[in-house]
């Protein structure tokens, strides 16, 4: 009789989930306060629209270290380093007195947040096999539907029980910090062969997880080869672009919504909050059913995930703008649809790279093509805003701006069409075989 198979990779994926919902309440909560910071710090809405974008900027820019880090000296010393920056900027948020500290923490955090997306997909790519990556990544990308949805009503909460002052809200932010630390130290492991080690898991599920195919038991001296696999392949180039507009399209409606809602359609505040909050809730099972139906109905293909989801988007988004005032019905249908489609890709986007890639690239295919790919989520709201049209007698027309959102959807899936899903290889995997740790 075989030995049982453990499930151990899926405790490291929740501790993983966790640890990134952690990485939200410090940005989430910045935007959340940002009326109460332009008060008492006296910033203009353009200082405060600056520092609110400076934040993805340098998110973008420390992908590209990030991953490299990641294949270089392990997921999990990078994240540490990451956990512990960000957690300590926040903290110091709660003490800044003017503008130039305003911008100093936002930067502080768009880099080290900024370190802790790619080395939790590479700790994805070596945890899970082939068969649930789709699963895998789509469940860890519910935690920005999760966080957007919680952690306002957390953090304002809290906020009131100081009588309406934002500063110890950031104090208080540091503990889950370091609960995040302690809990990425005692359960995660940059490999699973680590774990079988401790004897906390199976050979077999090791075997599982390896899927009978190689591991690369010298990153350092493979790292330069799957490099160049990187940069010739023309394909993860196009993938990037894909990318690029897909989080074009989500933090652009994302930072909009509000406006849209309150401007265009005149919601009270009370209303508007309810309503811009109805996608994150759709948004949570489109991204288990994006990962479902990569891994289940297309057997581990992204590609046909992605078309639905673009394909879907392009005419939700291009009607957006157009609904009718008052015509609330069709507004609620429009939002949850947009919620549907526009996160079902997240699954499969990010499951992309961990098929066609080797493991011990995976970590520099991510940062390099999450680097790029932040840009659009710096760009985006960016241009959205001059494609506003203020009206004369009070509130403004959104539609340019959805027409704009639609058409990134449909050159992603137009990019999506031509994108090759074929698994790229190096000598590692060519040459290697599945270790046996349970005798060491």
């Amino acid at each position: 009789m075989g030995e049982k198979m453990s499930n151990y990779r899926w405790v490291v994926l929740v501790v993983l989930w966790f640890v990134y919902v952690v990485n939200y309440f410090d940005r989430i909560s910045v935007l959340t306060f940002l009326p109460l910071i332009r008060k008492d710090l006296e910033l203009t809405a353009a200082q405060a629209g600056f520092g609110a974008s400076l934040f993805f900027f340098a998110y973008a820019l420390a992908q590209f270290s990030a991953g490299w880090l990641s294949d270089r000296f392990g997921p999990k010393k990078v994240m540490y380093i990451a956990i512990g920056s960000f957690t300590a900027v926040t903290f110091v948020t709660g003490l800044i007195k003017n503008y130039v500290h305003f911008i100093l923490v936002r930067l502080g955090l768009g880099l080290f947040e900024g370190h802790h997306f790619s080395p939790s997909q590479k700790c994805i790519a070596n945890w899970f096999p082939k068969e649930e990556k789709g699963r895998a990544t789509g469940f860890f990308a519910t935690t920005w539907a999760i966080a957007p949805a919680i952690i306002p009503v957390i953090i304002t909460w809290l906020a009131s029980y100081y009588g309406g002052n934002w500063r110890p809200v950031f104090y208080w932010l540091a503990i889950p910090g370091i609960v995040a630390i302690l809990l990425l130290w005692y359960f995660v492991a940059d490999r699973p062969e680590e774990i079988v080690k401790k004897r906390r898991m199976t050979q077999a599920e090791l075997e599982y997880i390896i899927g009978g195919g190689a591991t690369d038991s010298e990153p350092k001296k493979h790292f330069k080869e799957g490099l160049r696999v990187i940069a010739k392949d023309v394909h993860f180039w196009m993938y990037t672009v894909v990318l690029f507009m897909g989080l074009a399209i989500y933090w652009g409606s994302t930072t909009w919504i509000s406006s849209f809602l309150y401007e265009q359609h005149g919601f009270n505040i009370k209303a508007m909050g309810a309503l811009a909050s109805l996608p994150y809730a759709v948004a949570f099972i489109a991204m288990l059913v994006g990962g479902w139906m990569t891994d289940k109905i297309f057997k581990n293909k992204t590609r046909p995930v992605l078309l639905i989801s673009f394909i879907g988007s392009a005419p939700v988004l291009f009607y957006m703008g157009m609904v009718p005032k008052g015509n609330v019905s069709m507004i609620i249908t429009m939002l949850v649809l947009m919620g549907f489609f526009v996160n079902l890709t997240w699954g499969a986007i990010y499951a992309y790279p961990q098929i066609r890639y080797p493991r011990e690239i995976v970590g520099t295919a991510v940062g390099i093509s999450n680097g790029f790919g932040q840009f659009g989520a710096f760009l985006a709201p960016l241009i959205a805003g001059y494609l506003v049209v203020e009206k004369a007698g009070g509130g403004a027309s959104y539609i340019r701006v959805f027409i704009f959102f639609a058409a990134l959807a449909v050159i992603a899936a137009i990019l999506t069409l031509v994108l090759s899903e074929k698994p790229l290889t190096t000598t590692a995997h060519q040459n290697g075989s599945i270790p046996d740790v349970r005798s060491a």
